[in-house]
């Protein structure tokens, strides 16, 4: 088997296999066991499959599959570079450890009425949507993955129909489907101004757009997947909903689906708009705002997921930060920075469930003596806190000292003041890490506002929905070792990119150099001569009737019958650069 022949088996996997699994879990839903072990198998097998991916494109570069039997642009394009490759493999990470977690705890956050059975299908769902919104080659595909995840989204959500999650629940839908309404317009206008929707070539046609027409484009590009990031002041959304969700879904949320709009705008940024069109300046301070207001938003917070829901947005700015620098050395600090929090935030938020665990709570009024009670979770809260607060050598630290250097090497004022606020939010988060480490671990549960209300005086349904009483529920105080596992999977991985990050920053420079090459990307999913040919044929003052008979720029006399970009026996074959 030719290495073409493989790489067209495995890049679709990652949208296939999911979506397989979705379908035999439902089958399987009178049957929790073979539908559990059955996703945690094809999860698996994803891992391994994405982990393979990453190497097979580092060493022979870019690889696109055509869908259909219709070559790009017309078709569908799955590409598959540093970038995608990378965020592929982390998500299936984070994925694999969540739902295992969630096994361990039995698929719920303390109440036996939640709809188990639709949880593992609309959870394999969200999967299918995150690997397609990372592969697509085109806008509308794209859009077809976000829309895909915020439905399986919305399920995971609102699982038991607690009148909190169903609030939160209808916030988060009303929010997400305005901003698919904007990426919806701005598609539109792409199509309007160049004609097509393949990345690609939009990116070649572009250049013949006029400045102020490419910078409205890009700013409602921007507005879509700013929502979807949770970029200031487009970030309220999220600490209200995130929090009322069961534990092992705040986490998968926190992990993933932010970064997907983060990976949109680099997308967006270096294949679409290479040159920025006029709009790093705003990004910049878009940046700063977010790491500064989130992170002040958490310091305020007393309930732990909350707390963690606002350094969730104020982290984000780091990764807006390396993209709007426009240089090889932000987007690679961006791209480690998303893996680096990946693993981290989702850890901290599967500890926040042991937390609930144990004490029956995740507030601070509640809690304390959580490190006499239990050593050992409060290693596993204090790897990932001090690794989310930036303490030398941890990759948290790693990933802020290659965005300073990129800031450095920027020059600007403007990124001088971004480096200045990324040390501010690096100290406030460290802060506010240990704020919850003492007052959670450290001291005396009878010193807490609220320390004998869990155990002397439970609390009702009404009190606070998401809990059960604490005399009712006979798990609390019992750690799984099917909850303790993944969780220390998850922080092991976030070691693990402290102890490689040599090799990682390597694999993210590479994918940084992958999506700043856009001759190189359009070679991949056009190929050379079909891109000479669309670079020398598009005429931006061609006239309705000249588009709507020869949309590919042809003379209506051409004697060849075949579309430009569809090969003749219209195979499916991917391409590699």
């Amino acid at each position: 088997m030719t290495i073409d022949q493989l790489m067209l088996i495995l890049i679709p996997m990652p949208v296939i296999i999911p979506a397989a699994t979705a379908g035999l879990a439902l089958l399987f839903a009178r049957r929790p066991r073979l539908q559990q072990a059955l996703s945690l198998a094809s999860l698996l097998m994803l891992l391994f499959l994405s982990f393979a991916l990453v190497y097979l494109v580092q060493v022979h570069g870019i690889y696109t599959v055509q869908l259909g039997g219709w070559n790009a642009p017309v078709g569908i394009t799955l590409v598959a570079d540093g970038l995608s490759t990378v965020m592929i493999a982390v998500s299936q990470l984070v994925l694999f450890a969540v739902l295992w977690f969630g096994i361990g705890q039995g698929i719920r956050d303390g109440s036996d009425d939640d709809p188990i059975a639709v949880f593992i299908p609309s959870y394999m769902l969200l999967n299918m949507g995150v690997s397609m919104a990372f592969l697509a080659g085109d806008l509308f595909n794209m859009y077809v993955g976000f829309e895909v995840l915020l439905v399986a989204s919305y399920v995971l959500l609102t699982l038991g129909a607690s009148a909190q999650r169903i609030r939160a629940g209808v916030s988060y839908v009303m929010v997400n489907m305005l901003s698919s309404l904007v990426f919806l317009a701005a598609i539109a206008l792409v199509y309007a101004a160049v004609g097509t929707v393949n990345f690609a070539h939009i990116s070649i046609r572009m250049e013949d757009v006029p400045d102020g027409t490419r910078t409205a484009i890009f700013a409602v590009l921007l507005v879509a997947f700013s929502v979807k990031a949770a970029v200031f002041p487009m970030a309220s959304w999220l600490p209200d909903s995130y929090p009322s969700a069961p534990s092992m879904v705040t986490a998968v949320f926190a992990g993933l689906l932010t970064k997907v709009g983060v990976y949109a705008i680099i997308r967006a940024r270096t294949v679409l708009f290479p040159e920025g069109a006029g709009l790093d300046t705003v990004l910049m301070w878009a940046g700063l705002a977010t790491m500064i207001m989130g992170i002040l938003g958490a310091m305020a917070q007393t309930e732990i997921k909350r707390l963690l829901s606002f350094t969730l947005v104020s982290h984000i700015g780091y990764m807006i930060f390396g993209i709007a620098l426009g240089n090889e050395l932000g987007m690679s600090g961006a791209i480690f920075y998303a893996v680096h929090h990946i693993l981290v935030q989702t850890a901290l938020f599967l500890v926040v469930g042991l937390i609930e665990r144990q004490a029956g709570s995740s507030s601070l009024r509640r809690l304390g003596s959580l490190a006499k009670v239990s050593p050992l979770l409060a290693i596993l809260y204090l790897v990932p806190a001090l690794n989310l607060g930036g303490i030398p050598p941890f990759s948290g630290f790693l990933g802020k000292v290659m965005l300073v250097e990129a800031g450095a090497e920027n020059g600007s004022s403007l990124a001088w003041i971004l480096i200045a606020g990324a040390i501010i939010t690096s100290l406030l988060t460290l802060y506010t890490m240990v704020i919850v480490w003492s007052k959670a671990f450290w001291r005396d549960r009878s010193d807490a506002p609220d320390g004998d209300t869990v155990l002397a005086r439970p609390m009702t349904l009404q009190e606070n929905p998401e809990f059960t009483k604490v005399e009712e529920r006979e798990d609390v105080g019992r750690m799984p070792v099917g909850m303790l596992a993944p969780t220390a999977l998850l922080i092991a991985g976030s070691l693990a990119v402290t102890v490689f990050a040599g090799p990682l920053s390597d694999a993210t420079t590479s994918a940084a150099e992958s999506v700043s090459d856009v001759d190189a990307y359009r070679a991949a999913v056009l190929g050379t001569d079909n891109v000479e040919e669309q670079m020398g044929i598009y005429d931006p003052g061609r006239t309705l009737d000249d588009t709507v008979h020869d949309p590919y720029g042809e003379s209506d006399d051409s004697d060849d019958p075949e579309m430009p970009g569809v090969s003749t026996d219209a195979n499916a074959e991917g391409g590699g650069q």
